[in-house]
């Protein structure tokens, strides 16, 4: 997913600058959806309704991922001394590096990735194999590395 979110933030934002890593990926991205499926694997387990469950995937998923997405823009900005992102112009901005409205995104982002891409990729996780994902993860283990010693040191 880190790799589809840079993907979609390099459309929709032609800066190309994305994530702080060298590569084409956003972790947050990822860390994001792995969030987002722990959360739904708790609300799933609660007896109630099938709309209350919905209703706390998105409250919760709105609130831990604006939290994370400030906690990241804070971390990169005093590691990196970088803004990637900037919410100041948001009517309903909660410091820089969050708002309401981004929180609102975070909570139905969610959604669509529970009941809708989830059952897609679902079908076809299981089919990729695993050298590639071992290849993946080192070359990003490399990158970060990389980005480390480039960007930091």
């Amino acid at each position: 997913m880190s790799i589809f979110g840079h993907f979609i933030e390099s459309f929709f934002y032609s800066s190309g600058d994305s994530g702080i890593l060298l590569g084409y990926w956003t972790p947050i991205y990822g860390i994001g959806t792995v969030i987002i499926l722990l959360i739904n694997k708790w609300v799933s387990k609660f007896k109630t309704n099938k709309w209350i469950k919905i209703l706390l995937l998105f409250v919760l998923s709105a609130i831990i991922l604006a939290l994370i997405e400030s906690l990241g823009g804070y971390l990169i900005k005093w590691i990196f001394d970088k803004e990637l992102w900037d919410y100041s112009n948001h009517k309903f901005n909660i410091g820089n590096y969050t708002s309401l409205e981004m929180s609102l995104i975070w909570g139905l982002s969610s959604l669509l990735l529970i009941y809708f891409i989830k059952t897609l990729i679902d079908k076809f996780i299981n089919k990729i194999p695993k050298f590639l994902t071992y290849i993946l993860s080192f070359l990003f283990i490399i990158d970060c590395i990389a980005t480390i010693f480039i960007k930091v040191l």
